[in-house]
């Protein structure tokens, strides 16, 4: 624990409330979207939230955290990381999901769902099952898509490449899954473009061989984002906000996504109606060196900031309250997004709030105990 000296409510940025379109977030610690692995494979309830999203969920909108984003959720069965992740391609899944919702809204808390489509990185086993591919062939295997066919490890099972006909239905149906977030109730959408997933893929030229209206240049290469964009702002209401998840660098020395493209592509996402975004990095080649440290990825949202405008929120080794308030005080970033930290600490916020001597609200059943 910090043994900063407390600082006066007042100055604490890291709870000053947040508001975007006609959405108001009660602080700036707000929980990353982390896959669970959990959900069932196959039949009626696949892809449907159970006991286990229900608990992790509500755990982090009881201790404090001010959005709740939940993990990346599959637009398709075909899209899903691996056959126990969340999905939202379907109306039995939204009945699922309303509660959760319901009760992290409940803690006053803001419920944000991530949408997402895999790629090729689709059809993996659980990571304490070794994350390894599923041969397509086996149960629960599929062969991914993506934007060519080349694999994302040497030896993985080589993607479908998609037609141009089979990518305008992937837009359409990230434009349908945004359609049901707002059916089970979530006021933010975030568009996971991240990680090395389907959007990443077609944003890199190390993943991107194209050389349709979708490949090569940043215009093409940028293409399907902004149609993605595009499609879920025409279902997704003008008074609630839409977030895009970017890989700001993939950390490749060869041709890869760049920051430079990064800050180029957010001032096209704010023209199409993204409201913020959050700023990752690498996930696209297994060979990346990645120099990992506190706050490492901290300096591409600054970046992205400074030279944009464009809301930013900051992630990856943020792991102490006087951390976290710095890069707000320093005008780095809008808002702090909280990813294992949160899993080894549920109550991260409220810790936080003690040591920087925040106001923080605090549920009646655990008042006593702050």
């Amino acid at each position: 624990m910090s043994t900063a000296a407390a600082v006066p409510a007042e100055f604490a940025a890291l709870f000053a409330p947040y508001t975007l379109r006609s959405v108001t977030i009660p602080n700036r610690v707000w929980m990353a979207p982390m896959c669970q692995y959990s959900a069932e494979p196959d039949g009626p309830a696949a892809g449907a939230p159970g006991e286990w999203h229900f608990a992790h969920y509500a755990a982090r909108a009881v201790g404090g955290a001010g959005l709740i984003i939940q993990e990346a959720t599959a637009i398709s069965p075909e899209g899903r990381i691996s056959p126990y992740d969340l999905g939202i391609w379907n109306d039995a899944q939204v009945e699922a999901l309303r509660p959760i919702v319901a009760f992290v809204k409940a803690q006053g808390a803001v419920a944000g769902i991530q949408i997402a489509h895999a790629g090729r990185k689709a059809s993996t086993e659980s990571p304490w099952k070794g994350g390894r591919v599923i041969d397509p062939q086996a149960p629960h295997g599929w062969l991914p898509s993506a934007p060519s066919a080349v694999p994302f490890r040497e030896g993985d099972p080589v993607p479908h490449e998609l037609t141009v006909d089979e990518i305008h239905g992937i837009v359409a149906e990230f434009a349908a899954a945004a359609g049901r977030a707002r059916e089970a109730g979530y006021q933010v959408v975030e568009i996971h473009g991240a990680h090395g997933y389907l959007i990443g893929e077609f944003l890199s030229p190390h993943s991107n061989r194209r050389t349709d209206a979708y490949g090569g240049s940043f215009e093409n290469r940028a293409r399907f984002a902004l149609e993605v964009v595009d499609a879920v702002r025409t279902v997704w209401p003008e008074e609630l906000p839409l977030f895009f998840r970017i890989s700001a660098t993939d950390w490749l020395e060869e041709a890869g996504w760049t920051a430079d493209e990064t800050v180029r592509l957010a001032g096209l996402l704010e023209e199409h109606g993204v409201d913020l975004l959050d700023v990752s990095t690498g996930g696209l080649a297994p060979h990346a060196e990645i120099p990992v440290g506190p706050g490492f990825q901290v300096p591409f949202a600054a970046r992205v900031k400074a030279e944009t405008g464009l809301p930013v929120a900051a992630v990856g080794l943020i792991t102490e309250p006087e951390q976290a308030e710095k890069i707000l005080a320093n005008g780095e970033a809008d808002a702090i997004l909280l990813g294992r930290e949160l899993l080894r600490d549920p109550y991260w916020a409220r810790r936080a709030a003690a040591e920087l001597g925040a106001a923080a609200s605090v549920p009646g059943q655990y008042a006593r105990a702050w």
